[in-house]
């Protein structure tokens, strides 16, 4: 055997831009079909293979999302809570004090998060609402904080305003296929998702974005999913990959729940086709339990929300996370600075 070291990262940030631009393709939605029907291991171990080449395998970014406007929403996402015209038992509200925001967020960089997403339940953010929320981005940008805001659809101008106040990433998902869209929402079409996507990253803006699974859709729309994901030039730079909560009150609530090792074949083939992405368990951990996170992080996610509260729904405690990362020899990304580690083994 060669006596060399064998390096399982890139040695530098450039090194890994570099790697990241010799893997990118364009994948059909066959190709990424293809990929979910490979067996469990030889899935897993290519999403390794993968996972390594860009990133320590044992290092997990911690983000925190808190929402600073809850409720009455006038989208009607089968899946959510917030949604006005369901009856879930969640009462809008207005959106939060700049004090609160800011106890949040030292709370969150207190328990290890380096990145802090404020979320708000608008259909689009009105001007007035805009600046009150350019406030909390500089406020807890401050504060040593990554910032991430999800506010719905964005107009003309809005988000070099987010730009311009020091937002670092803006999340917007795709949440199905385009074929299954319709099934889901039918307040907002598809290409509007991918206007405000275009807007967040015209500004500058790194674009955070992902979807749902186990809504009903099929193994091939979960594929569709991830192909426009993948086919996003560039990719986003975070991919989170929630796994529906059902809550009473909303169109979803009853549905058969998807199969969990079919959740861990998302995340692998997530990792594949995005190698350079944070690929994030998001909505759902509470229901996983730690097996299920454990083969995810195995399939090659490397970043969790973390908290007690995902806007309006449960997620595992602060110190049940820190007993499973380090249960599983994981530890927390210790910087804020989105840069590849830089390790040779």
């Amino acid at each position: 055997m060669s006596s060399q070291p064998i390096s399982f990262y890139p040695a530098s940030p450039a090194a890994a831009q570099a790697s990241a631009a010799s893997v990118v393709q364009a994948w059909s939605v066959a190709e990424v079909e293809t990929l979910f029907n490979l067996p469990f291991s030889d899935l897993l171990f290519r999403a390794q293979q993968v996972h390594r080449q860009h990133f320590d395998p044992t290092v997990v970014e911690l983000a925190t999302l808190l929402s600073i406007k809850t409720g009455g929403c006038p989208v009607d996402c089968g899946y959510c809570p917030q949604a006005a015209r369901y009856d879930t038992g969640v009462t809008a509200q207005k959106i939060l004090p700049l004090d609160t925001v800011l106890h949040a967020a030292r709370e969150a960089r207190a328990a290890g998060a380096t990145r802090f997403c404020m979320g708000a339940a608008w259909r689009e953010p009105k001007d007035r609402d805009l600046e009150q929320v350019e406030v909390m981005v500089r406020e807890v940008k401050a504060l040593g904080l990554e910032t991430c805001a999800t506010l719905g659809m964005l107009g003309a101008g809005q988000a070099e305003r987010l730009k311009e106040a020091g937002l670092d990433y803006y999340n917007h998902n795709l949440d199905t296929a385009p074929e299954f869209y319709d099934n889901i929402i039918t307040t907002r079409d598809y290409q509007h998702r991918l206007d405000t996507l275009g807007r967040v990253r015209n500004a500058g803006i790194k674009v955070c974005c992902g979807g749902i699974v186990g809504m009903g859709e099929s193994r091939l729309q979960r594929a569709g999913l991830i192909a426009q994901l993948a086919n996003m030039a560039p990719y986003p730079e975070s991919v989170p990959v929630n796994h529906l909560v059902q809550v009473p009150g909303t169109p979803l609530h009853g549905i058969d729940p998807l199969d969990p090792i079919e959740f861990v074949r998302t995340i692998a083939v997530a990792r594949i086709t995005m190698p350079t992405a944070r690929v994030r368990l998001s909505a759902g951990r509470r229901q996983m339990g730690d097996a299920v996170q454990a083969m995810c992080f195995a399939a090659g996610a490397n970043s969790i929300f973390y908290g007690d509260k995902l806007l309006t729904t449960g997620n595992p405690e602060v110190e049940e996370d820190r007993a499973l990362l380090a249960r599983l020899g994981l530890r927390a990304q210790s910087t804020t600075i989105d840069a590849r580690c830089e390790v040779t083994m």
